[in-house]
């Protein structure tokens, strides 16, 4: 064998013939990418979107409460007083906002300082949820008013302001911060119900009819995380309402916070 066909030898064996691509290879291939793709469309989702916009969503309502720190407080409401002599601030009377139209901020103690979410008119989920915002029901009424402050709010996606609602404890504040001051709820208890069981919305929380003169908040959300087989269901009772023209209530005082969804 010549030097020429002996190196041209050596070069066939040490070049393997490569495969040719089929059909078959190239889809599977496609497939495997568009599934990582999906997971981390979930994943951004279900866990790093809510991590993120739930931060912006606190920030930005801590800068409207900072807003309205450095306004003129309004003027304080009449002071009633019972046979008792008990006193306490008469709530003002809110108007109810249209769909999407912001008006105070949710602050819960318990979900820690930097808690802040807006709320607004309306439970849809283009218009008003899936800003990450807290929805009052077109049938509630206002903070502070006889009957059932009624909201709704995700509990993953968007922020997922009421994630941590199973977590509140007995007594927790949950106070709705507005322009003329702060209307603090104490939480009672939980409870799971069916999705069209709606009387959870009435005046007096599934009693039909009744007319206690009490004031209640009820709080909303789907149940279990991730699903909409159920809702998981809040209720507090009024407190009291604080002008800002006295300061910040005490309702807002740290408390052992709950942590915050993590990955």
């Amino acid at each position: 064998m010549t030097a020429a066909g002996a190196s041209m030898s050596a070069r066939t064996r040490r070049s393997p013939r490569r495969s040719r691509a089929t059909f078959t290879s190239v889809l599977g291939e496609l497939l495997l990418t568009a599934g990582v793709v999906v997971l981390l469309f979930v994943a951004w989702q279900m866990w790093i979107g809510d991590i993120i916009i739930g931060a912006q969503s606190n920030s930005e309502g801590n800068a409207v409460s900072a807003a309205w720190e450095q306004q003129p407080a309004p003027e304080p409401p009449p002071i009633v007083e019972n046979d008792d002599g008990e006193r306490w601030f008469e709530p003002p009377v809110l108007q109810h906002p249209a769909a999407g139209e912001t008006f105070g901020q949710m602050r819960i103690p318990r979900f820690g300082d930097e808690y802040n979410v807006a709320v607004a008119g309306g439970t849809s989920r283009p218009v008003t949820l899936d800003n990450g915002w807290i929805g009052v029901y077109d049938q509630s009424v206002m903070p502070g008013e006889v009957g059932n402050f009624s909201v709704a709010g995700h509990r993953t996606t968007w922020g997922a302001p009421l994630n941590r609602m199973d977590k509140l404890h007995l007594d927790d504040a949950i106070v709705i911060e507005t322009p003329e001051g702060w209307y603090t709820y104490r939480f009672r208890t939980l409870e799971y119900v069916q999705p069209d069981q709606v009387d959870v919305l009435l005046d007096v929380p599934q009693v039909p009819g009744a007319a206690t003169g009490e004031r209640y908040l009820t709080l909303t959300a789907c149940s279990p995380l991730y699903s909409l087989a159920e809702r998981i269901v809040g209720y507090a009772v009024f407190e009291g309402f604080q002008p800002r023209a006295e300061g910040a209530p005490e309702s807002l005082a740290s408390v052992d916070r709950v942590a915050a969804p993590s990955l």
